[in-house]
């Protein structure tokens, strides 16, 4: 099962409106997702165009996606030591290297949006551990979590902040260096999905 976009928190969706895909996907017997997201990458190590599998996430939306009532889909407090599955990532780690795919890794930061980064924040995030950082992801990995399905994430890095020069960002040029990194993506995906 594939989704063609996803619904944004910032967009006014309830965070229950944003993970209720992942809710759709559980019931329909989905055992692992695999997530993507254009975002801002404030390690330095970094290029736009890169390729970051998320190891782990920072949640910084004002809203939970499990608050309320608890779903009988897992536990009222759900462990979140391993939000992004170690064997996936491994694997992927192999197929890159078979392909020579130049992969990044680190943490993902999950804010409300909907402005870009200022520099401040950039250095923020970056001072509290976060490698890239996106409006989206977040709660659907949360959700998927306590739903017990397996997750692999990516960041496709669209833009550079936090760092001496700030540098302006439109959307136009997110979307640009995206679509870029797409095929790139794709490929690794499409060998994991073959091998799992």
């Amino acid at each position: 099962m594939a989704m063609q976009g996803r619904f944004h928190y910032y967009e006014g969706y309830s965070m229950k409106e944003v993970t209720f895909p992942v809710r759709v996907m559980y019931e329909l017997g989905i055992t692992t997702l695999f997530v993507s997201n254009a975002a801002g990458g404030m390690n330095p190590a970094f290029s736009i165009g890169d390729l970051m599998i998320i190891t782990d996430h920072i949640n910084l939306f004002p809203e939970h996606p499990l608050r309320g009532k608890n779903f009988p889909t897992g536990p009222r407090f759900p462990d979140m030591h391993e939000s992004y599955d170690h064997e996936l990532i491994h694997m992927a780690f192999d197929i890159a290297k078979e392909k020579n795919i130049r992969l990044q890794y680190g943490v993902y930061v999950g804010v409300q949006g909907p402005t870009f980064e200022t520099p401040a924040e950039y250095k923020m995030y970056r001072l509290l551990g976060g490698d890239t950082v996106g409006m989206s992801t977040v709660p659907e990995v949360i959700v998927a979590r306590h739903c017990g399905i397996r997750v692999f994430g990516v960041s496709i890095v669209t833009d550079l902040g936090g760092f001496d020069n700030p540098v302006e960002v439109s959307h136009e040029e997110v979307q640009e260096a995206a679509n870029k990194a797409q095929p790139i993506m794709t490929e690794l995906m499409r060998e994991m999905i073959k091998r799992s």
